[in-house]
């Protein structure tokens, strides 16, 4: 290793606390800053989603660790999606087609206090809460930070730093105030309000647990992921505008009408609706897109450089993707971080635009799409040509959650499946319908070999 000592991270969320534990592993030292208290002695406000997808590029993250035998029991496994009509009648429609294709809904604050215990672990990593980062000097490699405490300020040298400080970062916005990066953030139209659904009177759960549930409203939507204490943890997504919306739904009388018209077999389970929909918080929804994530001796990582929208369950685990993309640069050039930041960011760029890309469609096909007989179709013949062929395809759902393809890749190949599928279902109902010499013909014409 070459003669670095000193990383600070800013930010010790899920990413900034996986990047300590790599980076001390390979003998740094490492500071990490976070402007919010530490969730291991002080309850957050609410806000952020409690829980989490937990799908195999950051399975593959904490294997890496040795980690995951101690994530493992704070994990839920879903099996796919229960789809909810508006006269409560339920539809299963499973993610995969193998048993290990299943995601894991994971507690939030579980798994970031499990992580920052383990880089304590290491001896060689020091968390530091309640300081925000107000000022980087890129010259000098020193950082200004203000504790939240007492309001006094301290300046800390770094032989390298990371801005892992999540969509709002101050890191980012240093570098932008240099003109070094530039970024683009496009706040969706819809927001978001989460419920919740207690365990039953037996401390059971009152829905299957193995599922994410949706409630697909088209133009709005409600999804519940598990939690380990046999909660559910219920979004709303509406849009800001509109007959049906955060600002049309307003008082308790709209609320109640809401509920009794779109979503009345999930009602009865959230007895404090009215409490959560007015107390709590409405989280808004945006993707964030940087031109640059490197400048000097300063890289971005994870929400901070890509933030994404939450409909591909992909937030966490491309965060994380990113702390292992770190540790290879770091391999190939022996510790070289002038090298290894750079390539760092040339092999997470394009995979970044494409998740935040297909988390932005996700959003059209869990609220909308899988209302279609003809989505259902094609997810079924999917399923057949991966089946049949599966060196040439596997279902673009599948290739990110379940494999460790470049989000790019699957992105690109995505593209050229559905069109293959558009083509199978024009004209038809039923999978027995279709012309699978032809589809295979097509798959082996269009789509090179994996």
């Amino acid at each position: 290793m070459s003669k670095v000592k000193h990383i600070v991270i800013i930010g010790a969320g899920l990413v900034g606390s996986m990047h300590a534990i790599y980076l001390a592993r390979r003998g740094y030292q490492v500071s990490v800053f976070e402007q919010l208290p530490d969730i291991r002695k002080e309850v957050i406000p609410a806000g952020r989603s409690i829980n989490l997808a937990l799908a195999n590029r950051g399975i593959d993250a904490l294997d890496r660790l040795g980690l995951m035998d101690q994530v493992k029991p704070l994990l839920i496994s879903m099996q796919g999606r229960m789809l909810h009509n508006e006269h409560g009648e339920l539809k299963f429609q499973s993610y995969g087609q193998k048993p290990e294709e299943v995601i894991y809904s994971v507690s939030r604050a579980g798994l970031v206090s499990l992580l920052r215990d383990a880089a304590e672990a290491t001896g060689k990593v020091a968390f530091q809460f309640k300081t925000e980062c107000v000022d980087i000097d890129f010259d000098h490699n020193h950082c200004q930070l203000r504790s939240k405490l007492d309001d006094s300020t301290q300046t800390v040298a770094f032989d390298y730093l990371i801005g892992a400080d999540g969509g709002g970062s101050q890191v980012r916005e240093s570098m932008k105030g240099l003109h070094e990066t530039e970024f683009t953030a496009d706040i969706l139209d819809h927001s978001y309000k989460e419920l919740t659904v207690p365990a039953g009177a037996d401390d059971d759960f009152q829905m299957e647990k193995e599922a994410l549930h949706i409630w697909p409203r088209n133009d709005f939507m409600l999804i519940g992921l598990p939690n380990p204490d046999a909660t559910f943890t219920v979004t709303l997504f509406m849009p800001n505008d509109g007959p049906i919306s955060f600002a049309s739904v307003n008082d308790k009388a709209s609320l109640h009408q809401l509920f009794d018209e779109q979503f009345a077999d999930v009602k009865p389970l959230i007895p404090d609706l009215e409490h959560d929909y007015f107390n709590n918080p409405t989280g808004y929804l945006g993707t964030i897109r940087c031109n640059d994530w490197h400048y000097k001796n300063v890289v971005l990582s994870g929400d901070a450089a890509h933030a994404i929208v939450p409909f591909h369950g992909q937030g966490m685990n491309a965060g994380f993707e990113d702390c292992v993309a770190m540790e290879k640069a770091l391999d190939q050039f022996n510790d070289d971080w002038d090298l290894a930041m750079p390539a760092f960011v040339e092999s997470r760029m394009a995979n970044s635009n494409a998740i935040a890309d297909m988390a932005l469609e996700n959003y059209v096909e869990m609220r909308s799409s899988v209302n279609d007989p003809k989505f259902h179709l094609k997810k079924a013949i999917a399923f057949e040509l991966e089946k049949r062929l599966p060196e040439y395809f596997i279902p673009r759902y599948s290739m990110v959650m379940f494999h460790l393809i470049p989000y790019a890749t699957a992105f690109a190949r995505g593209k050229i499946q559905f069109k293959i599928l558009d083509s199978l279902v024009e004209g038809i109902d039923d999978i027995a319908d279709v012309d699978f010499e032809r589809a295979e013909r097509l798959v082996k014409q269009k789509l090179p070999r994996l």
